[in-house]
């Protein structure tokens, strides 16, 4: 059975932004890669699906000059995300994705960034795309997918988490068909590597500040060897740390 996190059981939210925040470039880098797959759309309001703390609400409504809903079934990562709020242009609101609290045919474009796993229901959560979305409108999932888990960095530092992943990530011929078989037709995908460290050291730090939800569920005695571990690989090994991102594009 797949494992689905509830956060709000965990301590997650309060670390999320320290381990996942990679910087204004790693924002503009995506934010001109969904501005590619637009073709001139005209993009006036944009559901954050699986907003969480809020991490790309902003930079959405500052890049497309957009009305921004976040929308996310975990009040601790809203809280987080609110805390944070300075754009008026964004809002953030409770709801899941099996059930989307918005009119039919109000949104332009929705955009998942690494939620589409965590729904429980990733069938109704495609149909409930379908009906939120505008005729014309676009769907941007932001994911991993299990074929990209033999190049996540942290993989060889905690066997366990491979598994784990197997488990829990969709591959790409199961989100494709969970799309277009709510009436969607996929548009584009595409490959996109991220710089998320500088170094073994600081990716380390990121690891151990807990904002990941995989990471979250080693035993200690797994995520501690594995830390030190990768400690000691930035005494020999000087390179930035990047992972590989799916992005697919479904209308």
């Amino acid at each position: 059975m797949r494992h689905v996190m509830d956060y709000d059981l965990t301590e997650i939210p309060a670390a999320y932004d320290r381990g996942r925040d990679h910087g204004p470039e790693m924002l503009e880098l995506w934010m001109h890669a969904l501005e590619n797959h637009l073709q001139d759309l005209q993009i006036s309001k944009i559901l954050d699906l699986g907003c969480g703390t809020g991490r790309f609400s902003e930079a959405l409504a500052v890049y497309f000059s957009a009305e921004v809903i976040g929308i996310d079934p975990s009040e601790k990562m809203l809280e987080q995300a609110r805390k944070k709020h300075s754009d008026d242009r964004v809002q953030y609101q409770h709801g899941s994705a099996e059930a989307i609290p918005l009119p039919s045919a109000s949104i332009d474009m929705i955009f998942m960034s690494m939620s589409f796993h965590h729904f429980i229901d990733r069938v109704m959560t495609a149909r409930e795309c379908r009906r939120a979305l505008r005729e014309q409108g676009v769907v941007f999932v932001r994911t991993g997918t299990r074929e990209q888990i033999r190049a996540y960095p942290y993989v060889p530092y905690f066997p366990s988490s491979r598994v784990m992943l197997e488990e829990l990530l969709p591959d790409r011929a199961e989100l494709r068909a969970t799309f277009e078989e709510a009436g969607f037709r996929m548009a584009g995908s595409e490959v996109i590597t991220q710089t998320i460290a500088p170094s073994w050291n600081a990716y380390a730090d990121k690891l151990q500040a807990g904002g990941d939800s995989v990471v979250a569920r080693l035993s200690r005695h797994e995520l501690e060897s594995g830390l030190a571990t990768m400690r000691q690989s930035a005494e020999t090994i000087e390179s930035t740390i990047a992972e590989p991102i799916d992005l697919f594009v479904f209308r």
